[in-house]
Formats: structure tokens, sequence, C-alpha cells
């Protein structure tokens, strides 16, 4: 709702773009990646197992997005950022829907199969869509789409409506039958209202995507302060005393306020050095930012994968 509603807000007046953005940025999109790092090294096992990912792998890509950026242009990181977080948006989208669909104690009975191709065919839509559009800029930055016939849009468009529609049917009989589960079903709905919005009805692509980086940002923030109040369900853990101290479940307030506050120092401090940055030019603070969000993806795709035991333990899944 949050989302929608500020999706609608900069609709109506393109003016409040700006301090929406800022807003989202500083309360849930800066925080969110922030909250990665409650799982990296916040302890000291966590850090020990997460060594590449912490110290290695930043540089790495740091190392990728110069040269990309040397060898094509700035333009060439704004693009990829377009249809990465594209991907990104609905792989996360698509996990948090698994953890549903095992919390639903069997009552998601339809083919996984239909779920999977309805929960990807329309965002397939949306992004084919917006490179249908071609727009020359994406969030300020000079972008470059793949080229995409309008054939192509509308074949896309009939594939995801008819899932969609079957998908429907089929979630109908289950609550018809008594066996329908409530809150995949919601979720789900989220998933297609959002990117429904945020790709389609939206004209303008950095308004749209404001409506579902919201709601993504808020979403991954929520599942991580999620797992940690379920790895430390049972108390203060002595060989992670900060961490599970913060995420003990009635002091939520807690680890929102240490996560926000490192999110407030570390942004703040970047902002601070951005003069400096423009001193090399604004390529450079473009890396920047672009770096952290490509190692955030990279981080993300490997440490919240549902299907290995340990997160399953940890969030209380069934194993299928």
């Amino acid at each position: 709702m949050i989302a929608v509603v500020s999706g609608a807000l900069v609709v109506m007046d393109p003016r409040l773009f700006a301090p929406i953005l800022l807003l989202d940025l500083w309360l849930l999109g800066y925080h969110h990646v922030i909250a990665t790092y409650t799982r990296l090294c916040f302890d000291r096992e966590s850090a020990r197992n997460h060594k590449f990912l912490i110290v290695w792998l930043p540089f790495l890509v740091l190392g990728a997005t110069l040269a990309l950026a040397l060898g094509f242009g700035v333009w060439v990181l704004g693009s990829i950022y377009l249809y990465w977080q594209w991907f990104h948006y609905t792989r996360q989208s698509w996990g948090v829907s698994q953890v549903y669909r095992r919390k639903s104690g069997g009552l998601v009975s339809e083919d996984e199969r239909l779920t999977k191709a309805m929960f990807y065919l329309l965002p397939l839509w949306g992004i084919l869509y917006r490179s249908w559009q071609e727009p020359e800029k994406f969030l300020g930055l000079e972008v470059r789409v793949i080229p995409v016939a309008g054939w192509m849009v509308d074949a896309a468009a009939v594939a995801a409506l008819t899932a969609l529609g079957l998908w429907v049917i089929m979630r109908a009989r289950a609550f018809l039958r008594g066996e329908g589960a409530v809150a995949h079903t919601i979720y789900v709905a989220s998933h297609v209202t959002i990117f429904s919005i945020g790709y389609l009805a939206i004209e303008n692509v950095t308004h749209g995507w404001l409506v579902i980086n919201i709601w993504h940002n808020a979403q991954y923030i929520l599942f991580v302060w999620l797992f940690n109040t379920n790895r430390f369900g049972g108390g203060v853990d002595a060989k992670a005393t900060f961490l599970s101290t913060i995420s003990q479940a009635k002091y939520w307030w807690r680890y929102f306020a240490v996560c926000l506050a490192i999110t407030t120092l570390v942004y703040g401090g970047l902002l601070a050095l951005g003069p400096y940055f423009l001193a090399f030019g604004l390529p450079s603070l473009v890396i920047v930012y672009q770096t952290i969000n490509f190692h955030h993806y990279i981080v993300d795709s490997l440490i919240w994968k549902v299907r290995k035991a340990p997160m399953q333990k940890t969030l209380g899944l069934s194993p299928n």
C-alpha cells in the first residue's frame, strides 16, 4: 500500500518524486543493503563463513564495474542496472512466495510450474514493455535498451494474462473446496499488483521503478528481520551477543534503530565524500553506488536460497 500510494502521488505531482525518493533511499533502500550485513558479519561465525563475500568480492565487483565504465561508457552501468534490478526483484519475490507456500501446510495444491510461469511472465511482459518504450534516461542515467518489437510485448502480454487467468481459476477452486492458502494468495496478489503498476501502468520508467523499489526494499528488510528473530528465538546467544540481543522480537525497535543508524553513518559518509568524487567526474560516484548495488545482488543470490537446509531450519519450512 505504501508503494502504491507513493507511486500515485508522484504520478499526480512529479515534483514529489525527489522527496519520496529521499525517504525511500534513507529509510528503506540504503537500510536494505545494510540489513544484508546482519547476515554476513554481525557475528564471528557468519563473518568467518562469508569472508570471501565481505573482503574479496567487493574489490572484484569494483574492478568489473570500473572496467565496464571505462571500456564502454557510464551508460552501460545504468543499462545493466535497469535489467539486473528487474531480475533481482523478480527472483526475490519468487523466493518469498516459496516461503509462504511452504508455510501453508500443503494448502498450495496447484502445479508449481503454473505458479512459476505466472510469476515470471508478468515481470517479463513488464521489462519487454520498458524496452519497447526505449527510454533514454533511467534514474537520471543514460541507458540503452535491448531492441524489442511490439509483437513481442503483445505475445508476452497474452502469455502472462493466460497464465494468470489459469492460476486464478485453480486458486478459486481451492478456496471453494475450503483449501485456500490465504497468506500465499494475498502475497501473490501483491506481486501481481506491484509489477503491473511499476512496469505497465505508470508510463515513466523511473516513477514506475519507485513503486517496485519501495515494495522490494520493505519486503527485504522485514524478511531479514524475520530470519534474525527466528535464528535467535531462544534468547541471547553468547556466540553472537550483539546480533542476538538486538534480534529479540520483543525489542524489534532496537534492531531497526541500529540498522538505520549504521545506514545513516555509512551513506551519510558517502554523501559527504560526494564533492571529492565529483572532482574525478560524475562517473566515479556512479561507479561507487553501482558497485554497492551489484555486490548486493550477487551476495543475495548466494545467501538466501530457500532450498538450503539451514534456511529451511531457521524459518521453520517444510523441505518441499
